[in-house]
């Protein structure tokens, strides 16, 4: 029988987080702010809240805002997502936390060189962030552009991950 799908939301230093999930396995990650877009509560989901069972989803990403984790031990579902875009998020979950990696080297590492923007349009569609650590994509030279959360909220996640300021820290 399969797992039930679940919904917890996850309170952090940056702001609330709603978690969509199926057992270890990521679907959804939404900021619940006034203004940004978000997923909602599936249909026939179980509400979830804490204390939350050891590895879950919502554990996990409580653990990383409270520095005791810093990589995610999870598989990812997005709902809807293209080939390009699953290839792209798969090469980004290897860059480690400390590390940042440019649009355009990220685009290289999915075997599509020459893609930068693509690789940008890919990390504004990312729904599970954090978890796909779009945050950790910067632009040339270092530069913190385009984050769909804030960019005050990418230049804390880098800060956090010891990834900032930046010094040429590719992975």
């Amino acid at each position: 029988m399969a797992e039930p799908l679940e919904v917890a939301d996850v309170a952090t230093q940056i702001g609330i987080f709603r978690v969509v999930y199926q057992g270890r396995s990521v679907r959804v990650v939404d900021l619940l702010e006034k203004g940004l877009p978000q997923t909602g509560v599936p249909v026939g989901a179980v509400r979830r809240k804490p204390p939350f069972p050891a590895d879950s989803p919502p554990k996990q990403l409580q653990e990383y805002f409270r520095g005791t984790r810093d990589e995610f031990d999870l598989d990812v579902d997005p709902e809807t997502s293209s080939e390009f875009d699953r290839k792209v998020w798969a090469r980004l979950r290897e860059v480690p936390v400390g590390r940042t990696v440019s649009y355009g080297e990220l685009a290289r590492r999915a075997g599509t060189t020459g893609s930068a923007r693509a690789v940008g349009g890919s990390m504004a569609r990312n729904p599970i962030p954090i978890v796909i650590p779009c945050h950790r994509v910067v632009g040339i030279e270092g530069a913190i552009t385009g984050f769909g959360l804030g960019l005050w909220r990418k230049r804390w996640l880098l800060e956090r991950e010891h990834s900032w300021p930046l010094r040429s820290r590719s992975a």
